[in-house]
């Protein structure tokens, strides 16, 4: 005798995840190998993995049915770039003398709840404090927390007085000077020391700073901040380990020092140009574009007191500047992952940066591809990630209507799975945990934009 069980809209679901098979009842599935929107399907889950995917509406002798028919069903979002310990403030930038690390690891708690529940069940976490989102990372993976897979940088790694220096605007005498245990280096033995050291601290990629920044208290955003030898040092050792290298680039020297020296991908990328792009497509480097951070801070810059004044000169600059970039690119052939520096802005909002990617000129079925099938294979788990097919993850979110015509609808995402285990669904959180409102604050602001 079939036994069934029928989670229809306004049925909340709790974790674990079902013990039986499941069955997803889609209106519709976007593929994203193909860019193509399907028509009826059925995605078959048992445990943590998509069994199968048929066209049409299928059902089971024993197991679950999700009744998706009125949505459209899309792979979990990945987003390559992300903060989910700190979250921008007008008090971030004294915040950091006054909050403990339990304070950032308690918030980042919420923050990674909202993030999955926006429809993102992956992120590379692209730089904290004090290895903070490793710790975040190990409690989701334990099921103690909600939030997305994580795979982190820990801190970022920089040189001294640039982006990644933590001890930026500080007065003399609490500055000191940070090392490699700090991610600050100055040369290729400290490069390769600190990566070590992060391989020690259980990183899953590792995160550089060959350029200037926004958030961090010095004057220039796009000036080279390490030599050629320092970022070769650090991909060699990174790659001993098996790790990946993304580079946080603004300016073209710096954009143009890190290809060469081998990293994987490039953050931003502002002011790239011609020649950079041209590397970029010569040596498979991916570009992460996250125009959201730059719109953000330019929005922000024009509020009185929100950044100190070198700051707010420099958001305005680059925050005109990266969606223009970022289209230029795509049309040049760059390979582009979806990414949003998240904390930059609150946790959440990280669909935003499809609109703003259509925007800049990709097509709609381009820029989900970007936070699907690209972003697994920045990630180096397109095995697993990235599509609705037999043998990944059950990673799978629903919106109403078809985002190939209406991109904001990313937005508004109803149904959210990652695992298996159902996290929305009819846009309520199925989960108990607590409250959505997220708290303002920023440690390490250095790592950010």
């Amino acid at each position: 005798m079939r036994t069934l069980t029928l989670i229809a809209a306004g049925f909340a679901i709790s974790a674990p995840a079902f013990a039986d098979p499941i069955a997803i009842h889609c209106g519709k599935l976007f593929d994203s190998q193909t860019g193509k929107l399907r028509g009826p399907s059925t995605v078959l889950v048992n445990e943590k993995r998509i069994t199968q995917v048929v066209e049409g509406y299928s059902l089971m002798e024993h197991g679950t049915v999700i009744d998706l028919t009125g949505q459209t069903c899309l792979p979990g979002l990945i987003d390559s770039h992300t903060h989910l310990t700190m979250q921008t403030s007008p008090t971030q930038y004294s915040d950091i003398f006054r909050w403990n690390q339990a304070d950032y690891a308690i918030r980042s708690t919420v923050y990674a709840r909202t993030t999955l529940l926006a429809g993102f069940t992956t992120v590379r976490n692209l730089g904290d404090h004090d290895y903070n989102s490793v710790a975040l990372r190990n409690a989701i993976n334990a099921g103690v927390i909600p939030g997305p897979r994580i795979f982190t940088a820990g801190k970022a790694i920089g040189t001294s007085g640039g982006h990644a220096d933590p001890s930026n605007g500080y007065r003399a005498d609490l500055a000191g000077n940070p090392g490699p245990m700090d991610g600050v280096i100055n040369s290729p033995e400290d490069a390769w020391k600190a990566v070590r050291l992060h391989y020690k601290n259980n990183v899953d990629l590792i995160k550089i700073m060959p350029s200037g920044g926004v958030l961090d208290e010095s004057s220039s955003a796009d000036n080279a901040q390490m030599t050629i030898e320092e970022i070769k040092a650090v991909v060699t050792a990174a790659h001993d380990y098996d790790l990946t290298v993304a580079a946080h680039a603004h300016g073209a020297e710096g954009i143009k020092r890190a290809i060469l020296g081998g990293v994987d991908s490039i953050e931003h990328g502002t002011f790239m140009n011609e020649e950079d792009m041209k590397l970029m497509k010569e040596h498979g480097t991916w570009l992460v574009p996250t125009i959201i951070a730059g719109k953000y801070v330019e929005e922000k810059a024009k509020v009185p007191g929100y950044f100190p004044p070198q700051i707010a000169a420099k958001a305005l600059v680059v925050g005109s500047k990266i969606q223009s970039t970022a289209g230029k690119a795509y049309k040049a052939g760059v390979k582009i992952a979806f990414g949003t520096d998240s904390a930059v802005y609150p946790h959440g909002q990280n669909a935003r940066e499809f609109g703003y990617m259509v925007e800049a000129g990709m097509p709609a079925a381009a820029a989900l591809q970007a936070a699907t099938v690209n972003a697994a294979q920045l990630l180096r788990r397109d095995k697993d990630l990235g599509s609705l097919s037999e043998g990944k993850f059950a990673d799978l979110i629903a919106v109403t209507g078809n985002p190939l015509d209406d991109i904001s609808l990313m937005s508004r995402v109803e149904f959210v799975m990652k695992d298996g285990v159902v996290y929305k669904q009819d846009s309520k959180a199925t989960v108990v945990s607590s409250s959505d409102e997220t708290a303002p604050g920023m440690q390490g602001v250095e790592y950010g934009f």
